[in-house]
C-alpha cells in the first residue's frame, strides 16, 4: 500500500467508525457494543496508520494527493503522528471512562453511541485540518472541529456544561471569523500576482511564491490569522472559552481538546507564519509570536495557582504551554526545535493529567482540590500516576517537558534576552508551585470516609501507564526516529536544507543508532 493510499485510509477510518456509532444510537445493547468495538478498532488503525504515513514522509519526503488538496510534509507529519498517538490513548481511556458512566446511569445507551460517533468525527476533522493544503479548507476543517467538539463538551446536558458549550462555540466562531478574513486576504493577495489564480488557493503555491506578495497585505493577514486561529489555540487574550470547555467536557474529550485540537490550530498559524517570514522577513511575525506567547504564559501562571477545580487548573496549563510553544518558535532555530519537541511533550503530559483527573472525578464525584484528599489511599495506582504527571507537567527531570523547557531557556539566552529569560523562569517556577500544591492537597493526606477504596478498572489505568512510559522515554532516552521527525519538521518550518537537530545538538546521524541519550542542552549554544 502506497503512502497516499495509507493517508486516504487514515482519513476514511474515523468517518466510517462515526457513521457506525451514529447508526447505533437507536439500536439495542448488542448494537451499542458493536459501536464500542468499532471505536476500539478505529483507534488502533488510526495510531498505526498515522505513525506509518508520518514515518514515510520523514524518510521519503512530502505527499501530495487529490489534485494538491491534501499535502503532508515533515511539519504536518509530526503533528499527525502526535494526533494519532493521543487519539489512540484517549480513545482507549474512553472505553473505561464512558463505560463507568454508563454503568452508573450518568449516560444512557443512546448518549454512549452518540459520544463514540462524535469522538471519531472530531478526530476525522482534526486529521483533515492537519493534512489540508487548500487554505480555505484549513479554515473549514478547524471550524468543523468546533461543531463536532461542542456537542461533546455539552454531552452531560447540565447547566454548567451547556453554558460552557455555548461559550465555546460563540467565542471560537467569532475568533475564527478573523481567521477567515486572514485566509481570504492571503488568497486574494496571491491571486493578484499568480499567473494562474486557481493555484492561489493552495498553501504550497503561496509559500513558494511568497516573495511576490504585497507586504502590506501580508502584515494585515498575519495579524488576522494570529488572532483568529490563536483563539482556537487558546492564546491570551482569546482564551476565555478554554477553561470552561476543558473543565466541563468528559475527561477523554478534555485530553483530546488539549493535546489534539490546540495543536491543529497551532499548525495553521505556523503555516501562515512561514509565508509571512518568507515574504517580509522574520522580525514582524516573531515579535507578534513572542508577545502573544509570553502574555499567555504570564496570565495563565497566576490563574493556575488560584484555581481549586483540577480540570480548570489543567486548562490554564494548556494556555501556558501553548504560549510556551508559540514564543519558542520566535527564538531562532534552537527555539523551533524546543517548540516542536514541546508539542510532543505537552501532548503526552496533558493527556496523562486529564485522564488522571477523570479517574479522580469518577472516584470522588468532584474536581475541587479542597475536597479531593488521600488519592494514594483511595486508588494508589491513580495517585502515583497523577503525581508523576503533575511533576512532568511542571518540567521536573527526568520527565520530557524538562528537556524542551530547558532548550527554550537556552534558546532565549542564546538570543541575548536575559530579562526575558529571568521572567520566563520565574513564571515557570510559579506554575511548578501550583502543581506541587495540587499534589500535596489531593494525592497526600487522609481519604474521606465516604469514598471507597479501589481502582476503577484496567481501561482507566493502562493508557496512563503507557503515557508515563512515553514521558520518561522522551525525557531520558529519546529514540532517534523521533529526533529525526523533529528534524524534518524543523527543516520545513525554518525553510532550510541543513539537518537542524543533528547540527545544533551535536547528535550522531540517524543511521548510526536506534537510540540516543538526551544531549546536554548547553551544546546547543554552538
Amino acid at each position: 500500500m502506497s503512502p497516499t493510499e495509507i493517508l486516504l485510509l487514515l482519513m476514511v477510518v474515523p468517518f466510517v467508525a462515526a457513521i457506525v456509532s451514529f447508526l447505533a444510537i437507536r439500536g439495542g445493547e448488542g448494537v451499542r457494543k458493536l459501536a464500542i468495538g468499532c471505536h476500539a478498532l478505529s483507534m488502533l488503525l488510526i495510531v498505526i496508520l498515522a505513525i506509518t504515513v508520518a514515518g514515510s514522509v520523514f524518510v521519503d519526503g512530502p505527499i501530495h494527493a487529490f489534485n494538491n488538496w491534501i499535502y503532508l510534509d515533515g511539519l504536518s507529519a509530526l503533528f499527525l503522528a502526535v494526533l494519532g498517538v493521543v487519539s489512540f490513548l484517549t480513545g482507549m481511556y474512553s472505553i473505561g471512562y464512558i463505560g463507568h458512566e454508563y454503568e452508573h446511569g450518568e449516560l444512557s445507551g443512546t448518549k454512549v453511541a452518540l459520544y463514540y460517533g462524535l469522538f471519531n468525527l472530531f478526530i476525522a476533522t482534526m486529521i483533515l485540518a492537519v493534512t489540508a493544503n487548500n487554505v480555505i479548507m484549513m479554515w473549514v476543517a478547524i471550524e468543523a472541529t468546533t461543531i463536532c467538539s461542542v456537542f461533546l463538551v455539552g454531552l452531560y446536558g447540565q447547566r454548567s456544561s451547556l453554558e460552557a458549550a455555548w461559550k465555546y462555540i460563540i467565542i471560537c466562531t467569532v475568533g475564527l471569523a478573523f481567521g477567515l478574513f486572514g485566509s481570504i486576504l492571503t488568497y486574494s493577495n496571491a491571486a493578484a500576482v499568480f499567473a494562474d489564480p486557481a493555484n492561489a488557493i493552495f498553501w504550497t503555491d503561496i509559500h513558494q511564491n511568497a516573495k511576490a506578495l504585497d507586504p502590506t497585505l501580508v502584515h494585515i493577514s498575519f495579524i488576522f490569522i494570529l488572532i483568529g486561529f490563536g483563539t482556537k489555540v487558546g492564546l491570551f487574550p482569546m482564551h476565555a472559552w478554554l477553561p470552561d470547555a476543558h473543565s466541563e467536557a468528559p475527561s477523554p474529550v478534555s485530553a483530546l481538546l488539549s493535546a489534539g485540537l490546540l495543536n491543529c490550530a497551532l499548525l495553521v498559524i505556523l503555516r501562515y507564519y512561514m509565508i509571512t517570514v518568507k515574504s517580509i522577513g522574520p522580525d514582524f511575525p516573531q515579535t507578534l509570536m513572542l508577545v502573544f506567547g509570553f502574555m499567555s504564559v504570564a496570565v495563565s501562571a497566576f490563574f493556575i495557582i488560584t484555581q481549586h477545580d483540577i480540570k480548570r487548573k489543567l486548562a490554564y496549563h494548556s494556555v501556558e504551554n501553548m504560549g510556551l510553544i508559540t514564543l519558542a518558535i520566535a527564538l531562532g532555530p534552537l527555539g523551533v526545535i524546543a517548540g516542536l519537541m514541546h508539542v510532543i511533550n505537552h501532548s503526552l503530559a496533558k493527556t496523562l493529567m486529564f485522564c488522571g483527573a477523570g479517574n479522580i472525578l469518577l472516584k470522588y464525584g468532584t474536581r475541587d482540590i479542597t475536597v479531593v484528599k488521600g488519592i494514594l489511599k483511595v486508588a494508589p495506582m491513580t495517585g502515583i500516576l497523577v503525581a508523576i504527571g503533575a511533576l512532568a507537567l511542571g518540567g521536573v527531570p527526568p520527565f520530557s517537558m524538562f528537556v524542551s523547557e530547558f532548550l527554550m531557556v537556552t534558546a532565549a539566552i542564546g538570543e541575548d534576552m536575559p530579562f526575558f529569560t529571568v521572567a520566563l523562569l520565574s513564571l515557570l517556577a510559579v506554575v511548578l508551585g501550583g502543581l506541587a500544591h495540587m499534589v500535596a492537597c489531593c494525592v497526600m493526606g487522609d481519604k474521606p470516609a465516604e469514598v471507597e477504596k479501589g481502582e476503577l478498572g484496567f481501561m482507566t489505568i493502562a493508557p496512563m501507564v503507557v503515557l508515563v512510559g512515553l514521558i520518561v522515554i522522551m525525557g531520558t532516552l529519546i529514540p532517534t526516529q523521533v529526533l529525526h521527525g523533529i528534524d524534518r519538521a524543523a527543516l520545513v518550518l525554518l525553510d532550510s536544507d541543513e539537518p537542524t537537530v543533528l547540527n545544533l545538538l551535536n547528535l550522531p546521524a540517524v543511521s548510526q543508532s536506534t537510540e540516543v541519550l538526551v544531549p546536554n542542552p548547553t551544546l546547543a549554544q554552538k
